[in-house]
């Protein structure tokens, strides 16, 4: 699982999706106007902290940048329920307090989807694995090496016995920690739950045709506009490890999404070998068969949760995830130097 202190800036997500469709469209940013191609429209701005893009096909340029505005809006609100930066969100008053009191329908649904995600994978995916990343940033800081914090093994077992999303408790009324020294990290699935949102938010206003990449990419309908051939989809370039460059597939997301994760895509020591992505079972950087994954399911939530974990859990356990999850499959890179596809079944 990820994790990030509030103050940690210099450790940014890397993508390793990359959008093929709509290279020489015009673009819409929030203070530009485009001068070509009006029927395809593209948003570019931030949300939780990493570069967020949108291309949108809309007959009208006016009304695309109202729904522009309404996104930002949304991404926004979302970020002042999930965010780890903002002194005064959600995530950070229930760190603070160990309890939050009247949390957001939004901050109970997202736990409640971590929560089938963390029981699928076996708790491989765990959002309270947030005292760990603080742990490991601040020992990279001194050059302990992941080694030496097993070396240092009373202050790490006194850190995992905190660590378990059986002792969050969850519902409508409030969300509390069951033990002191907790706090949560959404890092690995809030990117992704934001990603639907807005793309429900652009669907229930009438849009039949777009993509949205916060992080994580939802796709909707196809990417041909006008004077183009209408594809099944949007055509993207999987590469979930940038180590390894040719291991690399192209494929059309049709009414899907999809979520990278990679073992040295961000790590806390200079050299890229200590990974960020953390195993709650041992405290100690991911060590298993894969070194990266993208996940294509509906819901891009449940993609980011579980290309988090696939990194934890292994090859195996991903694939009997990817089982119980509707027309899920994998794009998996081995450790071996090996590449290929998971399939799921529908269910």
């Amino acid at each position: 699982m990820t994790g990030e202190p509030a103050s940690a800036g210099r450790m940014n997500r890397r993508r390793f999706i990359k959008i093929c469709a709509v290279v020489s469209a015009g673009t819409i940013l929030p203070s530009t106007i485009a001068r070509s191609a009006p029927d395809l429209h593209r948003w570019k701005g931030i949300a939780l902290g990493a570069g967020a893009e949108i291309n949108l096909v809309h007959e009208d340029r006016a009304k695309a940048l109202d729904l522009f505005r309404l996104v930002e809006a949304e991404i926004r609100r979302l970020e002042q329920v999930f965010s780890l930066y903002r002194q005064d969100s959600e995530l950070v008053r229930l760190n603070s307090n160990g309890r939050l009191q009247a949390p957001s329908l939004d901050m109970v649904t997202l736990l409640g989807q971590a929560h089938r995600i963390h029981t699928l994978t076996g708790g491989a995916f765990d959002p309270t694995v947030q005292p760990l990343w603080a742990y490991h940033a601040e020992l990279a800081a001194h050059g302990v090496t992941p080694e030496g914090a097993e070396a240092e093994n009373g202050r790490l077992q006194t850190i995992l016995n905190n660590i378990g999303f059986q002792h969050v408790n969850y519902e409508p009324g409030i969300v509390e920690f069951r033990r002191k020294g907790m706090a949560l990290t959404l890092n690995g699935i809030a990117q992704g739950y934001i990603t639907d949102k807005v793309a429900a938010l652009l669907r229930s206003r009438g849009c039949r045709d777009l993509v949205v990449d916060l992080g994580e990419i939802s796709a909707t309908g196809h990417a041909g506009a006008e004077g183009e051939p209408a594809r099944n989809g949007w055509p993207l370039t999987l590469r979930p490890d940038p180590a390894r460059p040719s291991a690399q597939v192209r494929v059309e997301l049709v009414d899907a999404s999809v979520a990278s994760s990679a073992r040295t895509g961000t790590t806390f020591d200079e050299t890229g070998r200590s990974s960020h992505i953390l195993d709650a079972r041992t405290g100690l950087p991911v060590r298993s068969d894969l070194e990266a994954a993208s996940v294509i399911a509906r819901s891009a939530a449940f993609a980011d949760g579980l290309s988090t974990a696939a990194l934890v859990c292994g090859e195996q356990r991903l694939a009997d995830a990817l089982g119980h999850v509707q027309e899920a499959k994998a794009f998996v890179v081995r450790s071996t130097g090996t590449a290929g596809w998971l399939n799921g079944r529908s269910g």
